[in-house]
């Protein structure tokens, strides 16, 4: 597999995915696979965050390259996925995958089916915060 590329995550999303993962009880073969991508993210000020940046609450469009399939959905915690039509969890293994790219960025993982890669084509990013100076 390749090496994975940079990702960049606001304190915010990383507080709020800390307190879903105290309610909710990951099995701990994807708590490790989260807790992995975590650990290697660039953490800043939800401010600071680029605009094109997969955050919590942003709409993304993909590819599945394997199937050649595309997608939109928004990245969201497991207890707000009924707020959303499009809604993928960040505790699944596409969400975690996709928090802290950017559009143009891919990254490959290994799956029960084999190795997976997906390409960030369009992140539209919500305001999820008040941003005060």
């Amino acid at each position: 597999m390749s090496r994975k590329p940079n990702i960049t995550i606001s304190y915010e999303d990383l507080s709020d995915i800390e307190e879903q993962l105290r309610k909710i009880k990951l099995p701990a073969e994807r708590f490790d696979e989260l807790e992995k991508e975590l650990v290697r993210a660039k953490v800043v000020n939800i401010k600071d965050l680029a605009p094109d940046v997969v955050a919590i609450g942003s709409q993304v469009t993909f590819k599945i390259s394997k199937f050649d399939k595309y997608l939109t959905k928004t990245l969201c915690l497991p207890l707000d996925m009924h707020k959303y039509e499009d809604g993928i969890s960040i505790f699944a293994p596409i969400g975690s995958a996709l928090l802290g790219l950017r559009a143009g960025q891919k990254i490959s993982w290994n799956t029960k089916s084999g190795e997976q890669q997906i390409d960030i084509l369009e992140v539209k990013r919500k305001v999820r915060y008040l941003v005060c100076d």
